[in-house]
């Protein structure tokens, strides 16, 4: 593999920032827009795992890296799990819910295979 100089190299990282770029685009319109609890919570939690990656790629070890991509993973599940309301209450389509869950399990995949890397298997 690779060496990995910058954290915007990390597939996983780039992925994170399509998944934020989506979200502040859906949570700006219509119904979405005016639910500030929702739209705030989503956008931190989507900001986040893209965070996580970028900040656990500067840490001086391994075991830290993975742990910031272990809190990248769990921000990318909470964000699916506020995508289930943001359905419910018809703020986003079925279609629009797919295709931004889809994008999290990719990302979330992802990151688990950059931890099973780091972890030497």
């Amino acid at each position: 593999m690779t060496k990995i100089k910058r954290f915007e190299d990390i597939k996983a990282w780039q992925k994170a920032r399509e998944l934020v770029r989506d979200i502040y685009e859906i949570t700006s319109k219509g119904s979405f827009a005016k639910d500030y609890s929702l739209k705030d919570q989503i956008r931190r939690a989507s900001v986040s795992v893209m965070s996580n990656i970028a900040e656990g790629f500067s840490r001086q070890t391994d075991k830290e890296f993975i742990q910031f991509l272990h809190v990248a993973k769990g921000s990318g599940s909470e964000v699916q799990s506020q995508l289930y309301v943001a359905l419910d209450l018809k703020y986003i389509s079925e279609a629009t819910f797919k295709e931004l869950y889809e994008l999290l399990e990719e990302t979330i995949r992802l990151i688990s295979g950059f931890v099973r890397y780091l972890k030497g298997g």
